[in-house]
């Protein structure tokens, strides 16, 4: 019963060996802005769960908008640890996998000590830091639905500055586990449903990515699917 969910991902979502790499460089702009799109609108529909967040539709759009943007001050927002420092690294690794997955030249790099794999995830990072800007600020934002930062204290730096930096270290933390843990011990198993658990619970943000992109959470770009184990495993 636990594999269920995985099971049922992978087939709507189809294939989950490697995808066949771009022929060319140039990054992918429309399925990125797709994806984060379709991600954005997954966290709002969390958030418009929440009674606070319903209550704040009522009012004049624009005005309240505005006055939610001029609300920004200070570093703390009055929000719990859990949801500074945890949720809003998570949301900067996912938005940061988003760019990756969608970045000829980032997404066959493997965690190390080599230039272009750093280059590349400091690219995502500027991607997660757009998404972070947006997600708090823009038009689509929580400023604009529930009217975060309206009241004073609700909006601050943080979750600025540590979606980014945070989802950075969340993001290269899920690639070096890929790398030196996953890969190894999935090499050891020949259970699918080890595999697939294991990829998807100790890379839950890459996961996510995925799905995002209409893939199984356990595919990867840089190596065979669950059903195949290959060199590339070693």
């Amino acid at each position: 019963m636990f594999l269920c969910p995985f099971v049922m991902a992978g087939c709507l979502y189809g294939q989950t060996g490697p995808s066949s790499m771009p022929d060319d460089t140039d990054f992918r702009w429309r399925p990125a802005l797709l994806q984060s799109t379709l991600f954005t609108l997954i966290e709002h529909g969390a958030r418009l769960a929440q009674q606070g967040t319903r209550e704040e539709l009522r009012g004049p759009f624009f005005k309240d908008y505005f006055t939610a943007v001029r609300g920004l001050g200070g570093w703390d927002d009055g929000d719990p640890f859990i949801a500074n420092y945890i949720a809003h690294p998570l949301q900067g690794a996912v938005s940061g996998y988003i760019q990756i997955q969608n970045d000829p030249k980032g997404m066959s790099q493997e965690f190390g000590r080599s230039r272009e794999y750093w280059k590349s995830r400091l690219r995502s990072m500027l991607w997660s830091t757009a998404y972070s800007f947006q997600f708090e600020m823009g038009p689509l934002s929580e400023a604009a639905i529930g009217n975060i930062g309206k009241k004073p204290g609700t909006m601050a730096a943080v979750d600025l500055v540590v979606t980014p930096l945070g989802g950075l270290g969340w993001l290269t933390g899920e690639d070096a586990l890929d790398r030196y843990v996953i890969a190894r011990l999935e090499g050891r198993y020949s259970s699918l449903a080890y595999r697939a658990i294991l990829r998807t619970m100790l890379n839950p943000s890459r996961a996510m990515a995925n799905l995002l992109r209409m893939r199984a959470p356990w595919h990867r770009d840089t190596r065979d699917g669950i059903t195949r184990i290959g060199k590339s495993l070693d």
